[in-house]
């Protein structure tokens, strides 16, 4: 479907797929999902979609400096039907980053106990006694002189999974300074970015795949890398 719509200052946002049911969309880095607790009053991705579509319902989230792929419910009963699916851990998820160092493994995965909201930046910490179960199986993708791009499939949704999990191998995320990465003169951001969604269907029961492309910032980088 590929419509595309311009926000406020000056963001593109490309709706990947919708009908009356669910809505894909294809989100901008640099935008909230719900009103940032700093910023009440700045622009969020809910209210402008509402403002576009009408009603929506929120599924899962993407932090606000990520790109990529996300879905919303239309309808009530399009939500429940979606939400079993995350809970059930039934929708596949993948992510593309961009990460510093090179791997020295083809396929790893982590399975470090994730808990969220720690200390006065809000991270989230490996914590094996007290955090929640999490796993993420990376794949490499392609090896450059200093960084390299990740595949990350997250089996569980804690907050900043794929960040921590990534610094917990060795390898951040280029760019991403709260999870002990260097500030990087490529990418001015955190370099991820939610590259597709697999689910069911809320109404058809048709097991579908959406894929949003990069960014321009993302693209850049592996250029310039």
């Amino acid at each position: 479907m590929n419509l595309t719509f311009h926000v406020d200052y000056n963001s593109i946002m490309t709706v990947i797929y919708q009908d009356q049911h669910i809505l894909v969309l294809n989100k901008p880095a640099g935008i909230p999902v719900l009103p940032d607790g700093w910023e009440k009053d700045s622009p969020y991705l809910v209210k402008m979609l509402e403002e576009e579509f009408g009603k929506m319902w929120i599924i899962h989230r993407l932090d606000k400096i990520t790109s990529g792929v996300m879905v919303f419910a239309r309808d009530a009963e399009s939500h429940r039907a979606l939400n079993i699916q995350f809970e059930n851990h039934e929708v596949e998820k993948v992510y593309h980053a961009i990460v510093e160092g090179n791997p020295t493994w083809e396929e790893r995965t982590a399975k470090h106990p994730l808990r969220v909201n720690v200390g006065h930046k809000h991270r989230t910490a490996v914590d094996d006694r007290n955090g929640k179960p999490s796993e993420t199986r990376f794949r490499l993708r392609e090896l450059y002189q200093a960084a390299a791009l990740v595949e990350a499939m997250p089996k569980t949704g804690r907050t900043h999974q794929v960040r921590v999990h990534a610094k917990a191998v060795g390898h951040p995320l280029v760019g991403d300074v709260l999870y002990g990465a260097a500030e990087s003169n490529i990418i001015a951001r955190p370099a991820l970015h939610a590259l597709s969604l697999t689910l069911t269907h809320p109404n058809t029961h048709e097991r579908l795949t959406f894929k949003a492309e990069y960014p321009q910032d993302f693209a850049t980088a592996l250029k310039l890398l």
